[in-house]
């Protein structure tokens, strides 16, 4: 009888246990109540058991809490608290919209998914797009990277540019990541501004070290610009006019909380205005420059599980000089320059379950730039032809897919797997050369630089680990192979970031990233000018690699409205090359032949 007593007492309190510990996932989406665009790092805390999670990317969170009662509260700064009451007796979802405060603050405070002080990573900053906005803005127009060389650790290049160098590095080691798709020359108007229009921009995040697994490519920095969805509630639309460009945006639904659009360009007066001081100059003359910018994306919602985003960019700009002798020979000359980018993906979400979310991503990326001239000569009757044509650039298709695996409060797992497809056109002269009075036509190409293809693949996995309430760390691994003409270099790269309260105003942190770059950046200046070429990695030339420790000391101020922190770092980077001493993209042979590490 008494063992069939401790026997049953043995049940009721395994009972009891399994009940105790029984637990329930609450997942959703935030999005914004006007526009019904979903944010990114809104904070959900439980806040009776000082449990939390934030928003990713796509607005999806993810919280697996023990069976209760509490208040699930999501805040965002500028927005209106949201608060809803939950009795958790079984896994739930609960999608909420979050309103603008009534009042407009009067100050605009770099934000992030957290506090500077309980957030894991360090070196890290979201950029409000109004702030950026209201920044002062050359010729009145607005630019993102302009605002990114005000942060620390950041530092423009030459007078006016749009370059930045982070910690060191050059402009060519900061991955720059367009609805995740990389953009290789991010300036118009020869590095005065960037490419970005911010009237179409949603978030602008900069990561300087302590790289997360799902990072590779670049040494320096990865820059991450989201662009908005489109207003998915009602119609709306904004134009400006400024000294040298105007811009217009359309944006609304498709199908009324469904799907949506939305529609952005900008372009410059420079080349109209210009004219007619050209024209008033000389006879014959014509020339100028103007650049321009379209924007646009659709999104639709399939079902509560599933959701595709369509987005493109492209952008030109165009340089051209011109002239005729209208009152005697008729000479004709004519040069033109000219570069650009034209990107795509196209996104599928989708939710396996409430605590499994995965993006996949199908990407395009192009950049290239040519030079152009002609001349037409009359002499002693015959007519002289002179063509040229210099042309450069890398395409890349690339696939992605990712995935956010939330088990528990205590960890938030990433992982994936990415294989881009690259095209590099170093160097290609078209040349047409016609002197009938002395020789036949002379019409044939010269390649400096045979074209190169690659694959770039990689797979990563890492955990943002809550070991207790004062340690948390990020513990990734990102494994690379780049393969090019049979070469392969295989890379693994160990990433750790890793903070730890000293109180709730004070934080240590640290963090260690190996990286590894297999595309260069050739260049003959500074000046962000469009000859630079991509080249990538061969057997003659190996990888960039670097490796980056940091540690930070970081302070909150007045229950959080200022944040302070003082961070040191020290960083090695391997294998850079550059042009040789009176070498060009003009050189006249092989990029290989040209270059010095």
């Amino acid at each position: 009888m008494k063992n069939a007593m401790r026997l049953l007492g043995l049940f009721l309190l395994l009972s009891s246990t399994q009940l105790v510990a029984q637990k329930y996932t609450i997942s959703g989406y935030v999005e914004d109540a006007a526009t019904g665009e979903r944010m990114v790092g809104v904070n959900v805390v439980a806040k009776e058991l000082s449990l939390g999670t934030t928003t990713n990317t796509f607005g999806f969170y993810s919280i697996t809490l023990p069976s209760s009662t509490f208040h699930l509260e999501m805040s965002f700064i500028g927005y209106q608290k949201s608060s809803k009451e939950v009795n958790l007796v079984e896994s739930i979802l609960i999608n909420v919209e979050l309103e603008l405060q009534a009042e407009a603050l009067d100050e605009i405070t770099l934000i992030g998914e957290e506090s500077i002080v309980k957030r894991t990573q360090s070196s890290v900053i979201d950029v409000p797009v109004e702030q950026i906005k209201s920044m002062p803005a050359l010729l009145g127009e607005v630019d993102v990277l302009k605002a990114i060389q005000l942060l620390p650790g950041v530092q423009s290049g030459s007078e006016g540019t749009s370059g930045f160098y982070v910690r060191g590095g050059g402009p060519d080691q900061n991955l720059i990541l367009l609805d995740g798709v990389p953009v290789y020359n991010a300036s118009h108007l020869f590095g005065f501004f960037s490419v970005f229009n911010a009237d179409a921009i949603k978030n602008v995040r900069l990561t300087k070290g302590g790289f997360p697994a799902r990072f590779g490519g670049r040494l320096s920095s990865v820059l991450e610009i989201d662009m908005k969805d489109g207003n998915i509630k009602e119609f709306s639309g904004e134009t400006s006019i400024g000294l040298i460009a105007s811009k217009m945006t359309l944006q609304g639904p498709i199908v009324k909380d469904k799907a949506s659009f939305i529609v952005s360009a900008r372009r410059t007066y420079i080349d109209v205005l210009a004219q007619p001081f050209i024209m008033a100059a000389g006879d014959g003359g014509r020339g100028g420059y103007y650049f321009y910018d379209l924007n646009a994306k659709v999104n639709y919602t399939i079902s509560d599980k599933d959701r595709l985003y369509l987005s493109t960019y492209t952008g030109d700009d165009r340089f051209y000089a011109s002239y005729k002798d209208n009152l005697l020979s008729g000479d004709k000359f004519k040069f033109g320059l000219g570069w650009g980018n034209l990107t795509s993906s196209l996104r599928w979400n989708h939710l396996f379950s409430d605590k499994l979310f995965s993006n996949t991503t199908l990407t395009f990326s192009q950049y290239k730039f040519n030079i152009t001239a002609s001349e037409e000569y009359t002499y002693d009757g015959f007519k002289d032809e002179y063509e040229f044509d210099y042309y450069s650039g890398i395409r890349d298709w690339g696939f992605k897919m990712d995935f956010d695996y939330l088990p528990n409060p205590n960890h938030y797992v990433k992982f994936g797997v990415s294989n881009t497809y690259h095209t590099f056109m170093p160097g290609q002269l078209d040349l047409f050369v016609s002197e009938p009075q002395y020789n036949e036509p002379i019409d044939t190409s010269f390649v400096f630089s045979e074209r190169l293809y690659s694959h770039d693949a990689f797979v990563y996995i890492e955990d943002d680990i809550k070991v207790n309430d004062r340690l948390k760390a990020n513990v990734g691994l990102h494994a690379s192979v780049f393969s090019v003409n049979g070469k392969i270099y295989p890379s693994l790269q160990p990433r750790l970031s890793a903070r730890y309260l000293l109180n709730e105003d004070w934080s240590a942190k640290m963090s260690y990233a190996e990286m590894q770059q297999n595309v260069h950046l050739l260049t003959n200046s500074n000046a962000g000018l469009p000859t630079d070429i991509w080249v990538p990695s061969t057997d003659k030339i190996k990888p960039q690699s670097s490796k980056q420790i940091a540690g930070s000391i970081t302070r909150t101020l007045k229950d959080g409205v200022y944040e302070l922190s003082l961070e040191g770092y020290y960083k090695t980077m391997d294998n850079l090359i550059s042009y040789q001493e009176g070498s060009s993209f003009m050189s006249f042979k092989d990029w290989q032949e040209t270059v010095e590490t």
